[in-house]
């Protein structure tokens, strides 16, 4: 597992008699930046909260840094991890969703601070200047008093991405972070983005801002109906794609 950051074999996941996922494999690289897109309904999002857990597996298994995520093996069967170890797990693993998820009764300073200071341990002086580096870090430094309702949703989702940082992270999962937010403020998140991608943060992406998926993507994975069915680097695929049904999606996206 040295060789990946993230490792996924043979991922299915059903809800009821529904295959959302059937059979995904992918390996991300230590500071790769893989963009994931396809219709709605392939299973992009799925597969993406697989990937720290919040939803268990029919079949396949996970690797984040060289961990088995969400179980442990024994005598050759898998058992899913108590609760503590789930939480110490997820901690390697940023996610920012397409809603922000933000506490509406705490400023953003606030917000960012309670990850560190709840799971990490860490003294409320540590977690309060690390809290700001990070808003800083963001362009939010300016609204770190502002609670959520005073901000808008790019400056929301800004502040998301902080929180998740704060966890020092491995690697960060985003779910179509622009895809609730006004066209003028997409830009805002995306330049945070592209930012934690030259910094060598390991992401993957679900995304359907295909400008993103050019300039920063290392990989470019086509999902639809529960399969990968195309990958390469975004000018291949963007470029020339090899199946009908990427060359369909983009044709209507591009």
């Amino acid at each position: 597992m040295t060789s990946s950051m993230v490792r996924a074999l043979g991922v299915r996941k059903s809800f009821g008699d529904l295959e959302v996922l059937r059979g995904i494999d992918l390996d991300v690289a230590p500071g790769q930046v893989v963009c994931v897109v396809g219709p709605s309904g392939s299973g992009k999002s799925t597969f993406l909260r697989c990937l720290n857990h919040l939803e268990t597996l029919q079949a396949g298994r996970i690797w984040v840094d060289g961990d088995l995520v969400g179980y442990e093996e024994r005598n050759g069967q898998l058992h899913v991890l108590p609760e503590k170890r789930l939480r110490a797990q997820r901690a390697k693993i940023g996610m920012v969703f397409q809603r922000f998820h933000l506490f509406p009764h705490k400023t953003a300073l606030d917000n960012v601070m309670e990850g560190p200071s709840a799971v990490r341990g860490m003294s409320g002086a540590d977690a309060r200047e690390l809290a700001g580096d990070l808003l800083d870090r963001v362009g939010m430094s300016d609204r770190s008093h502002h609670y959520p309702a005073q901000l808008s949703g790019g400056q929301q989702q800004r502040v998301a991405i902080a929180r998740a940082l704060a966890m020092s992270p491995k690697v960060m999962l985003f779910d179509e972070p622009t895809s609730a937010l006004d066209p003028e403020l997409v830009g805002e998140v995306l330049g945070v983005m592209k930012d934690l991608a030259a910094d060598g943060m390991t992401m993957v992406v679900v995304t359907h801002e295909m400008g993103f998926a050019r300039e920063v993507g290392h990989d470019f994975v086509f999902m639809d109906d529960g399969v990968v069915v195309e990958r390469g680097t975004p000018a291949d695929v963007l470029g020339a794609p090899q199946h009908e049904r990427t060359a369909a999606f983009l044709s209507k996206v591009l």
